[in-house]
């Protein structure tokens, strides 16, 4: 962990902002919020009562006041790109809530900053789920052998395209994209703003999307529903040459005679006679621990976690650390999950195209 000033602002006051005020609200020590920016006045007081945190109007004022190592973009996708040309103008580090940029021209814009020493990385969460983090873990370890195909029914559009990426092992390879959309009547569940208060029976849309590498094969699988639905479960497979993953099952060939099968197990604290209280510890499997929880004792969500693992990497990043979710591989998911979009609609096969961001320097690993 690189050494320094780790304090941050945060840009916007809506639902995913809230997460990082939990989370610094939960480690103030670790993660110290120096202050927010939100344009409603009525809200800005709202939000000030209730986290006890300053709350500015605009970002120059927060600039002003509290001069933050870093800040954080938690806006309308419409909005993050004059606030990251506004924060590289000041030679603030940015990481800038998903997606980057919601159109072609914007994602160059955004990667031009980058090309002129803006520093800026993208809150990309899901692979920093530990249940994620554990099964890229295998992936990289070597067991399955090289990676051919990859089935991802986990998260929308650029989230799924990352997850995918990962799992297939491709970095910015130029796939083949078909896609089909499919509406089927669902009772809705959950939501953000918790469960449902009656029946509702809605149309639901499903999205299956093949990215076809050549020698890999990419299949997403989305639905409206999907993400806190009581009955429509995510699901994943990941195969390569010498073994799988199925879920949360694993079997490979330890040598081509010796099959070894194994389930990636979760413990978590408080169950039973511990009485520490709840919290992950960690996910093992196959004699070893795939991924250990960075804040043992925190009583956070998987999404938490995963969120306050990107802030710790920022923190990082914003002192001289590695880059981890860069501003290349967000363009490439969003661009991606732009063509993915028009194949849905048209029913065409498209060919993705050389992008700006393509280029070996531009595109650090991106190993969680």
């Amino acid at each position: 962990m690189a050494e320094g000033n780790n304090t941050f602002g945060l840009i916007g006051g809506g639902w995913r902002a809230e997460f990082f005020l939990r989370i610094a609200r939960d480690l103030p020590e670790r993660f110290p919020l120096t202050g927010m920016v939100v344009r409603n006045a009525t809200k800005r007081e709202h939000l000030a009562a209730r986290w006890g945190v300053p709350v500015f109007a605009t970002a120059e004022e927060l600039l002003a006041a509290t001069k933050p190592a870093f800040v954080i973009t938690s806006v309308e996708w419409e909005s993050n790109l004059p606030l990251l040309e506004l924060f590289a103008d000041r030679d603030v580090p940015v990481l800038s809530e998903t997606p980057i940029a919601p159109t072609l021209a914007d994602l160059h814009a955004a990667f031009a900053l980058v090309q002129k020493g803006a520093k800026i990385q993208v809150a990309e969460q899901y692979p920093f789920r530990p249940q994620h983090a554990a099964g890229l873990r295998i992936v990289e370890s070597g067991r399955l052998g090289n990676i051919h195909a990859a089935t991802v029914s986990m998260a929308h559009g650029y989230h799924g395209i990352s997850l995918l990426r990962r799992y297939l092992t491709v970095d910015m390879e130029l796939p083949r994209i078909s896609a089909r959309k499919f509406i089927s009547p669902l009772i809705a569940g959950p939501g953000r703003e918790g469960p449902p208060q009656e029946r509702i029976l809605r149309d639901s849309q499903r999205v299956i999307a093949e990215l076809d590498y050549g020698s890999k094969l990419g299949i997403y699988d989305f639905t409206d529903e999907q993400y806190f639905s009581w009955i429509q479960s995510p699901h994943l497979l990941v195969r390569g040459e010498q073994g799988e993953i199925n879920q949360k099952s694993v079997r490979y060939l330890r040598d081509f005679q010796t099959p070894v099968y194994f389930k990636m197990q979760r413990r978590d604290k408080g169950h039973d006679g511990d009485l520490d209280g709840y919290s992950h510890r960690a996910i093992i499997g196959d004699g070893e621990v795939l991924y250990e929880n960075p804040f043992p004792g925190m009583r956070w969500s998987d999404e938490e976690i995963a969120i306050a693992t990107s802030l710790s990497k920022m923190g990082d990043y914003a002192n001289g650390g590695d880059s981890f979710y860069s501003v290349a591989q967000a363009c490439q998911d969003r661009y991606l999950d732009i063509l993915l979009r028009e194949a849905a609609e048209t029913g065409q096969t498209l060919e993705a195209k050389p992008q700006p961001w393509m280029s070996a320097n531009a595109a650090p690993s991106f190993t969680p």
